[in-house]
């Protein structure tokens, strides 16, 4: 007999948009029942292929793939404006079956905060959430942890794929689940470039054609801040040279910085001679009114 609530479904080739969560749950039992692991990809949509590798990621350690769109109001600031993130829904929808999603899982605002957002229950990471991206966004990482506990509450995967080139927000993400002890592991998908090295973006649609050429310097400058370190520059001396670097360019920074893979500030180093380890660049800035990160990983 079929399912009484297949009409709750539709249909897009190999993919299914659902848009209740109890039908949500009844695909995940049923999948479940299956004995299969399910992988889990959440995204604001506008996707691009630094996303589409992460499903491809995500389906390397699962059997089914789930991908959620939805622009979460409680992760944008006073001055970033929600209405203003692109939708590109038939777009998304078609580039995530091609990229081998069996399900798109698009809440509503109403659904995902059904007392409304100001009396939301809110998450927060405290410690790693404060800093560099915490510090110039203020709340931002509260509202992203809020609606990622939700969705994982949600899709209950065993497996969830976040983007590096967000390496913070990883690192937020990751306290977050080892604190609260989530039965799942999280997969880190690697940073998908342009060729001129620009990060793949949602915002860089925002770019000018001019500032779209000058964006290419972000990368360029953090392998410049990678190779000074190496040749025993101090880090505070590479930090402020990055900084210059990209504002003589045309950039407004943020922050451009050095950390230990858990956003520590390493060590203090003796003069001309590096402690070996693990390392990150990282850059935040704005050209016109596009913010603009990205991040380089590497050791000393």
């Amino acid at each position: 007999m079929q399912s009484t609530h297949i009409n709750n479904f539709r249909r897009r080739n190999m993919i299914e948009t659902i848009t209740e969560l109890r039908h949500l749950r009844e695909r995940i039992l049923g999948w479940r029942r299956e004995g299969l692991r399910i992988g889990f990809v959440p995204t604001m949509g506008n996707l691009h292929a630094g996303h589409y590798s992460l499903v491809a990621l995500a389906r390397q350690h699962a059997d089914r793939v789930v991908s959620s769109v939805f622009v979460n109001p409680t992760q944008f600031g006073p001055s970033e404006d929600f209405t203003r993130y692109p939708r590109t829904p038939e777009a998304d929808t078609s580039g995530l079956e091609a990229a081998g999603c069996d399900a798109l899982w698009l809440p509503t605002v109403e659904g995902m905060y059904p007392f409304g957002v100001d009396l939301a229950v809110r998450m927060r990471v405290p410690g790693v959430a404060d800093v560099l991206e915490g510090a110039h966004r203020p709340g931002h990482f509260d509202g992203v942890c809020t609606v990622v506990a939700r969705l994982f509450n949600q899709v209950q995967p065993d497996v969830a794929a976040f983007g590096k080139k967000d390496f913070q927000q990883l690192a937020v993400i990751q306290q977050m689940v080892t604190d609260l002890a989530y039965p799942l592991t999280l997969l880190r998908g690697e940073i998908v470039r342009e060729t001129d090295g620009l990060a793949m973006s949602s915002r860089n649609q925002y770019l000018s054609p001019e500032d779209r050429v000058v964006a290419a310097e972000i990368h360029r400058t953090l392998l410049e801040m990678r190779l000074q370190l190496s040749a025993g520059v101090s880090r505070a001396s590479v930090e402020a040279g990055a900084a210059l670097r990209l504002e003589d360019a045309g950039f407004s920074v943020d922050y451009t910085a050095i950390r230990t893979p858990d956003l520590v500030e390493p060590a203090i180093e003796p003069e001309h001679y590096v402690l070996p380890g693990p390392r990150v660049a990282l850059i935040a800035a704005r050209l016109g009114r596009t913010r603009l990160i990205d991040n380089l990983e590497f050791s000393t």
